[in-house]
C-alpha cells in the first residue's frame, strides 16, 4: 500500500499511460505490464485464493470463466469488425455524415448509440473500425479514448446495453430507473466528444466518400447482424434462464466463435486479424 492505495492500482496506471505512449506497440506493451503486475503479486501481495504460485493458480482457476469470455470476444469483435469492414457500411456511414469536426462527432454519438443494444466491446471495435476507414487510418489516441467512452456511456440508461444495467433489471430493477443514467451519460458525450472532435479533426480531417452509391456486401452484412444477435440473446438467456451456470462456462465468447464459424460458408473471416 502506498498512500492508501494498493501498489498494483499504481501499476495499472502506468500500463494505461504507457499504453497512451506507445500506442503502436499496444500488445508488447500490455504482456510486459501483465507480466510485472503478476510477478508482484505472486511475489509480495498475494492473492484472495492465497500466496505464490498456488495463488496465482487458484486465481486463474477461480476467473477462469471471465478471463476466457474476455479474450473470446475480443478475438471475435476483431474478426466481426473485419467482416464490417470490408462490407463496405463503412463507406455509406461516410456519405450521411458532416463535413469537419461536427462528422467525427456525429460517429462518437452513432456508437453512444449502437452500445445502448450492443455489448460495449463490439461498439468500441466498430467504432474504432470505422473510425480507422474513415480517417486514413490515422487516429488521434484521444479520439480512440472518446470512442472508448462513448461505447461505454451509451449502455449506461440501458437495460440490454450493459451486463450491469441487465443484472440490475434481472434483479426487479425497472428498466426506467436506469434510463435517467442518460442524462450524465449524454452530458459525458457531449463534453468529451466536442474536444475529441476538435482534436481529431485538426489531427486528421473526416474522408467523405464523393460517391453516393456503393456496393453493399450483403452477406457480411447478414454475418455482423447475425453474430450479434448470437452475442445479445445468448446474454439475455443465460442471465434470465440460466444465471446460476453463468460463472461456470463462457457463454457469450463460446455463442460468438459458434456463429463465426457457422457463418464460415457464407464468407470466410479473414484469420490473419
Amino acid at each position: 500500500m502506498f498512500l492508501g492505495i494498493p501498489i498494483e492500482f499504481y501499476f495499472f496506471a502506468l500500463i494505461l499511460l504507457f499504453v497512451a505512449l506507445f500506442h503502436n506497440h499496444v500488445l508488447k506493451t500490455a504482456l510486459i505490464g501483465l507480466a510485472i503486475v503478476s510477478l508482484y503479486k505472486i511475489g509480495f501481495a498475494g492473492f484472495k485464493t492465497g500466496s505464490g504460485i498456488s495463488g496465482f493458480t487458484g486465481h486463474l482457476i477461480h476467473e477462469w470463466v471471465i478471463i476466457t469470455n474476455l479474450l473470446l470476444l475480443l478475438v471475435g469483435f476483431a474478426l466481426l469488425s473485419n467482416h464490417f469492414e470490408k462490407s463496405n457500411v463503412t463507406e455509406v456511414v461516410s456519405t450521411i455524415l458532416p463535413k469537419g469536426w461536427q462528422g467525427a462527432f456525429a460517429l462518437l454519438a452513432i456508437i453512444f448509440v449502437l452500445s445502448s443494444f450492443l455489448d460495449n466491446i463490439a461498439a468500441a471495435i466498430i467504432g474504432a473500425t470505422i473510425a480507422s476507414k474513415l480517417f486514413q487510418k490515422k487516429v488521434h489516441i484521444g479520439y480512440l479514448a472518446a470512442i472508448v467512452a462513448a461505447s461505454n456511456a451509451g449502455g449506461s440508461g440501458s437495460v440490454v446495453g450493459d451486463t450491469t444495467t441487465t443484472m440490475m433489471w434481472l434483479a426487479g430493477v425497472p428498466p426506467i430507473e436506469v434510463f435517467h443514467a442518460y442524462i450524465a451519460a449524454i452530458v459525458a458525450l457531449f463534453v468529451s466528444g466536442y474536444f475529441a472532435a476538435k482534436q481529431q479533426h485538426a489531427y486528421q480531417p473526416l474522408i467523405v466518400s464523393a460517391n453516393s452509391k456503393h456496393n453493399l456486401d450483403w452477406s457480411r452484412v447478414i454475418i455482423v447482424f447475425v453474430i450479434l444477435a448470437t452475442a445479445i440473446v445468448t446474454n439475455v438467456i443465460v442471465n434470465i434462464k440460466f444465471n446460476h451456470l453463468a460463472d461456470y462456462f463462457p457463454f457469450i465468447g463460446a455463442s460468438v466463435w459458434v456463429a463465426l464459424f457457422v457463418m464460415v460458408p457464407l464468407r470466410a473471416p479473414d484469420w490473419s486479424v
